[in-house]
């Protein structure tokens, strides 16, 4: 059911009104103000990574206007609910800036190095999302049950499949602050980058599974299986093509006014189409972004890719602040109960161990064969930041008796990660580029 439009008051007509839009926009107009604030504060007085510190504040808004509706001060929290409610994060996210900010952090990075890392960035992307979903889903599913939540398996594997990817707007931004060496960023960023494809492509099974989404059949293994590989390898496929298509019509020009409408009808577009195809967008972009970043330098002459990439790297830092604001604001739509509290709180400890064994398992491989250090085991665990993937995909899940508890449980996770890991993750980093011996990236 489609929302309805607002009509509002005409200030120079005081008889008649006119047609102003959609609530969607007074919600994102709020938004964008809230945020812009939240970012100043945060900037001109507590200095956080941006991302931990709109998050933060944004949280800390939202538990102020709980409180203050507790002691029955004001309506301000109905009105900020309503608002959120309006702009849906799940659209918002998935459907709305995620193409942008995959694409966006691909093309910042060094596609010719993760082209040479490919074989350890898809072993840890694969193997620790898949290891990661069953290990945070028996174990969701035994918590859940000792606590009298009552929890189908799938429904708690499901939840293991939303949580176990690590996000790759936070992530990203850590590491461009942090400066770890080349070597160690390109996995991490990588490994990020892809996780994120193969998790919500993993959802999508398990939910199909569970007999969540649109399918009329009757859900099998062998249906899961296939499902699995026409969204994953469609959306490699499709985002290689992509890419490809790209790079032959930006190398023909020379404007870059046409080649930044270029590269963002190439994401929007694209990412519609791939949804449309029954494909993975998310994968479509990562690669899309890889294959344009690898040939950038025949694409773009040297006065054209410093706009081209100025014009990404402003749009993809300016919706990550805005991403992370919504995820601390979205704390006001959070109903919680003693117990969900307790299990979320639990499962903070799961999803870390099981972020810490998903790693390991593959990491045997990866350093046979790349010569890594064990720091690097410690880097990928702690710095394994969850965020807007998580909580507009379990946000996304329809109205059921345990829908209350994972999303409590998502936003109790993505909330630690971020505050606690999030600002205690420097002092790791600074152990891996002393125990490497490489010299750290250069850069902003």
């Amino acid at each position: 059911m489609g929302r309805q439009p607002v009509l509002y008051s005409d200030p120079y007509d005081s008889g008649g009104i006119f047609f102003l839009g959609s609530s969607m926009l007074t919600a994102f107009a709020v938004l964008l103000s809230v945020t812009a604030l939240l970012a100043f504060l945060n900037e001109r007085f507590f200095k956080f990574p941006t991302t931990v510190g709109v998050t933060l504040a944004g949280a800390l808004a939202s538990i102020i206007l709980i409180v203050l509706d507790g002691f029955g001060i004001g309506g301000a929290r109905g009105w900020a609910a309503g608002l959120l409610r309006t702009l849906d994060f799940t659209d918002f996210v998935l459907n709305g800036i995620l193409s942008v900010l995959l694409f966006a952090g691909a093309l910042s990075l060094d596609a010719r190095q993760m082209l040479k890392q490919r074989v350890s960035i898809l072993t840890l992307a694969i193997l620790s999302t898949i290891i990661s979903t069953f290990l945070i889903g028996f174990a969701a599913y035994g918590i859940f049950g000792v606590l009298g939540l009552g929890v189908p398996l799938l429904w708690a594997l499901l939840f293991g499949a939303l949580i176990s990817p690590t996000d790759p707007v936070a992530v990203l931004d850590l590491l461009k602050r942090a400066k770890v060496p080349k070597r160690i960023e390109t996995l991490i960023a990588g490994e990020s980058l892809f996780n994120d494809g193969v998790g919500v492509v993993v959802f999508l099974v398990i939910a199909g599974l569970a007999g969540i989404g649109n399918s009329h059949t009757a859900p099998t293994m062998a249906g899961a299986l296939l499902l699995f590989l026409k969204e994953a390898g469609g959306g490699v496929l499709f985002g290689a093509a992509l890419g490809s298509l790209g790079y032959l019509l930006l190398k023909s020009i020379e404007s870059h006014a046409v080649e930044v409408l270029l590269t963002l009808a190439l994401v929007i577009g694209g990412y519609v189409l791939a949804a449309s195809l029954g494909i993975s967008g998310p994968l479509a972009m990562v690669v899309a972004g890889l294959v344009i970043s690898a040939v950038k330098h025949q694409a773009f002459t040297a006065d054209t890719a410093e706009y081209v990439e100025g014009f990404w790297e402003t749009l993809d830092q300016v919706l990550n602040i805005l991403l992370f604001a919504f995820i601390g604001l979205d704390v006001l739509l959070t109903n919680v109960t003693g117990k969900q509290l307790l299990a979320s709180t639990l499962l903070i400890g799961v999803a870390l161990l099981a972020r810490w064994i998903s790693v390991v398992i593959p990491f045997h491989f990866v350093r046979a064969r790349e010569g890594y250090g064990a720091y690097t085991v410690r880097l990928l665990t702690w710095g394994g930041l969850r965020g807007g993937i998580a909580i507009s995909l379990v946000l996304g899940l329809p109205d059921s008796p345990y829908r209350s508890l994972m999303v409590t449980a998502t936003y109790v996770i993505v909330l630690f990660t971020i505050a606690v890991q999030g600002l205690t993750i420097m002092p790791i980093v600074q152990q891996a580029v002393a125990a490497s011996g490489e010299q750290p990236a250069t850069g902003e």
